[in-house]
C-alpha cells in the first residue's frame, strides 16, 4: 500500500494563552465552551499531531505588551514555533523603542511582526491617522511585518492605507473576514462588496494575505467546503498563490471545526492549483514573508539567560 505524502506546513496563524496571565474577556462560556480553556504548547502539538506542520506563527490575542514578551519566551522555548507576531501600541511615539525593547529580551530574535487589531476600532478614520502611520512606518523600518485584522467594512480604508504606504509591508488576517455567513444558516453571504475591497487590497504588491479564520466567519455549525469556496477562490485570483499562506486560528477555529478539518477543507480548496502554487500557499509565502528559518535548527540562538 502506498501513502500519499503531506505536505509540508507553516501554519502562519494560531494562538496560545494561560488565562490567568492573558485574560480573554471575549470569551463567551455559553456560546464559545469550546475555547473557554487555556491553550498551552503541549495543546498544540496535539492539534499538529499528523498535519505536517512543521513551524508556525504565534499570533498575539490582547493589546497587552506583556503578552509579547510572554510570547517570545516560550517561543525561545518551543521548537515548532518559528515567530511572533507581537503587539505594541502603533499610535505611539516610542513604537521603535518599544520593538527595540521586546528584541532585545529573550526570545526576540522571534519577533516578525506587530499586529494593528483594526476591528476593536470605531473611528472610520483611524487607519489615516498620522500617528498611527507613524507607528507603521517605524516598525516597517525594524524589518517587521504589520498583520491587520479587520472587519469586512473596513477594507476600503485598508485599500486606501495599504497604496498609500507602500513602504510597509502587510499580511492581512483572515481574508478580511468575509461575510460568510448569510441570514439562513445554509447559505452566504453577500460577497459584492467585500471581493471588490480585496480587488483594491490585492492591487497594491506589498500585502499577502492569510487563509486562515473562515470557518468562524461562516455558520459555525453548518458551514461548508462549498460555502467557503467562492471566497477563497477570489482570493486566489486577486492574490495569487504566491502572496497566500495557510493558518489555522486555532484555537478560536476549534468554535466551528477540530485543527484537522480545516486543513482537510483547505487541501480540497487548493485542489485545482499546481504542486508549486499549493506549496507557496502551505508554506513558502509565510516563510519569505516573515522571514522565517527554514527549520527549528537554523534559528538564531539566544543568549544564556543570567541569574
Amino acid at each position: 500500500m502506498t501513502h500519499k505524502a503531506v505536505p509540508e506546513k507553516i501554519d502562519a496563524h494560531h494562538h496560545l494563552w494561560v488565562r490567568s496571565r492573558t485574560p480573554q474577556p471575549w470569551i463567551d462560556p455559553g456560546t464559545m465552551g469550546a475555547i473557554d480553556a487555556d491553550f498551552t504548547p503541549d495543546d498544540l502539538d496535539r492539534a499538529l499531531a499528523g498535519q505536517g506542520v512543521t513551524g508556525t506563527v504565534v499570533v498575539q490575542s490582547v493589546q497587552v505588551e506583556a503578552e509579547t514578551t510572554d510570547l517570545l519566551d516560550l517561543a525561545a522555548r518551543t521548537p515548532v514555533v518559528r515567530g511572533v507576531v507581537g503587539w505594541v501600541d502603533l499610535a505611539d511615539p516610542g513604537v521603535a523603542d518599544a520593538v527595540a525593547r521586546l528584541r532585545s529580551g529573550w526570545g526576540g530574535a522571534h519577533l516578525v511582526g506587530v499586529r494593528s487589531m483594526v476591528q476593536a476600532e470605531h473611528d472610520p478614520g483611524y487607519l489615516d491617522r498620522a500617528d498611527l502611520r507613524l507607528g507603521l512606518r517605524a516598525v516597517a523600518g525594524a524589518g517587521l511585518v504589520v498583520d491587520l485584522v479587520t472587519r469586512h467594512d473596513q477594507l476600503p480604508a485598508v485599500a486606501r492605507l495599504v497604496r498609500e504606504v507602500p513602504e510597509v509591508p502587510f499580511v492581512l488576517d483572515h481574508l478580511g473576514k468575509p461575510p460568510l455567513a448569510g441570514d439562513d444558516p445554509s447559505t452566504t453571504g453577500d460577497l459584492a462588496d467585500w471581493a471588490a475591497a480585496i480587488d483594491a487590497i490585492a492591487a497594491a504588491p506589498n500585502v499577502t494575505a492569510k487563509l486562515s479564520g473562515l470557518v468562524t466567519e461562516a455558520s459555525w455549525s453548518h458551514w461548508s467546503t462549498e460555502g467557503l469556496r467562492p471566497a477563497v477562490e477570489h482570493a486566489v485570483a486577486a492574490f495569487g498563490p504566491e502572496r497566500l499562506m495557510f493558518g489555522s486560528d486555532w484555537p478560536v477555529s476549534l468554535l466551528a471545526a477540530r485543527y484537522d478539518q480545516w486543513v482537510d477543507t483547505l487541501t480540497d480548496l487548493l485542489a485545482g492549483l499546481s504542486p508549486a502554487e499549493q506549496d507557496a500557499v502551505w508554506q513558502g509565502t509565510a516563510r519569505r514573508a516573515y522571514g522565517l528559518p527554514a527549520s527549528a535548527t537554523d534559528e538564531p540562538k539566544e543568549e544564556e539567560e543570567q541569574g
